[in-house]
């Protein structure tokens, strides 16, 4: 369960529901997921950040808000790739996003 960062309201981590983008990327063997989540409510982003460690235990933590020019900027770099989805893809989507961070 997410919650906003600013007003606490429960995020709907549905498509088509709160949850407007996520992406995904491989950093040292583990895999990254960032998911940005738009609060109708306040108009301010939500991070979650989701770690799937290689070799030890998943973590998983929010961050924001972002303002919705932050954010918006954040979900059209990770709309540019076809597959955010694919931790391997290295497409300048990917790239810009992780930078020089990916396996």
């Amino acid at each position: 369960m997410v919650q906003c960062a600013k007003c606490r309201r429960v995020l709907d981590g549905k498509e088509g529901g709160d949850r407007v983008a996520s992406i995904s990327g491989s950093i040292v063997g583990d895999e990254c997921i960032e998911s940005y989540y738009l609060c109708k409510d306040c108009c301010v982003y939500t991070v979650e950040v989701y770690w799937d460690c290689f070799l030890g235990e998943e973590e998983a933590s929010t961050r924001g808000p972002l303002s919705k020019e932050e954010g918006d900027e954040m979900v059209r770099l990770i709309r540019r790739c076809q597959e955010p989805w694919d931790k391997k893809c290295r497409c300048e989507a990917h790239r810009g996003y992780f930078g020089d961070s990916l396996d």
